[in-house]
């Protein structure tokens, strides 16, 4: 049976980091963060909180809106590039801690791009009948490698929690979905580090070149929105709202207006939470869904971008 999104949930940590606060740390002014990012503030976690923590957060109130218990769940996997620790994955500590054993549970690893890559991938396990009822969550801590004397990052990042739950349906709520990478691209943004005999090799921090970021990210976001419309036998207007990565608005800016969509259709939380990475996606998806502005037999674009590179949308039917 095709699947649908039965429920959405998200988590943000309490402490909000505004860009005042930022500019007394480094070079740097409200001003100069807003017009480049589009970025007010972000929130950061608290040194006890564990990227597991707020994916718990953000998959409750994705199971309450979906009207499930975590025993109904047999299928979680969480997209981060931020785990808990090297292993078990953050996707089997969520599940001990939501008591949902039994059922599949692991993570995916795509950057930003790996909450589109993990609900593409849950799609077709519920599809094929491996799962039912499957919890995806996007979580970042983004603040646990970031260099705070580094400018042209610190500033880009924030952390939180976005989930949805994918159920059985009669009717397709996941139209399709596609996804890309390409390798050739790994350094122009990475955390080029490792643990390794016990000590941290190599740089520990996000790496980035911005502008070639920039440029990859418009052009395959557009890409890859229209390779969906294009197997949908869908245009532009059959969007009701596009959700992309919440990277910098001048990318998501760029992006709407190659692809042609109003800005007015375009779903937009950078500003209060920054880049959450994977976690990005699932967060605005569920400010569209939790203010009304998403509603019942809504068309939903998402499109994500990532180091590695990696790329992917994924076409919904509300």
């Amino acid at each position: 049976m095709p699947s649908r999104v039965a429920g959405t949930g998200s988590y943000l940590p309490q402490r909000i980091v505004t860009n005042d606060e930022l500019a007394r740390r480094v070079a740097t002014s409200d001003e100069w963060i807003r017009t480049r990012t589009g970025i007010c503030q972000r929130h950061v976690a608290a040194p006890d909180e564990r990227t597991s923590d707020l994916a718990l957060g953000a998959a409750t109130g994705a199971l309450a809106a979906a009207s499930l218990k975590p025993a109904d769940v047999d299928l979680i996997i969480v997209a981060t590039t931020t785990p808990d620790i090297v292993f078990p994955s953050t996707a089997c500590i969520l599940q001990a801690k939501l008591g949902a054993a039994g059922g599949p549970a692991f993570d995916v690893q795509a950057v930003c791009s790996g909450f589109v890559y993990a609900l593409a991938i849950a799609d077709r396990m519920v599809s094929g009948g491996l799962a039912r009822n499957a919890l995806v969550v996007g979580a970042e801590i983004y603040s646990h490698i970031l260099d705070w004397e580094d400018r042209s990052t610190c500033v880009l990042f924030g952390d939180g929690a976005g989930a949805v739950v994918l159920v059985p349906s009669d009717e397709p709520g996941i139209l399709s979905a596609h996804l890309h990478a390409d390798g050739n691209y790994k350094d122009i943004l990475c955390v080029p580090g490792q643990v390794k005999n016990g000590r941290v090799a190599g740089i520990p921090f996000v790496r980035m070149d911005g502008s070639a970021v920039f440029k990859f990210a418009v052009k395959v976001l557009a890409e890859v929105a229209h390779e969906a419309l294009t197997a949908n036998r869908r245009t532009t207007a059959d969007i009701d709202w596009l959700i992309p990565h919440q990277a910098n608005i001048r990318i998501m800016d760029a992006t709407a207006k190659k692809l042609g969509v109003p800005l007015s259709r375009v779903v937009s939380t950078v500003d209060k939470h920054a880049n959450t990475s994977a976690a990005s996606i699932p967060l605005a998806l569920d400010a569209g869904v939790r203010d009304g502005r998403i509603r019942e037999g809504q068309h939903v674009m998402l499109v994500g971008v990532g180091g590695g590179f990696t790329w992917g949308s994924v076409y919904l039917r509300w």
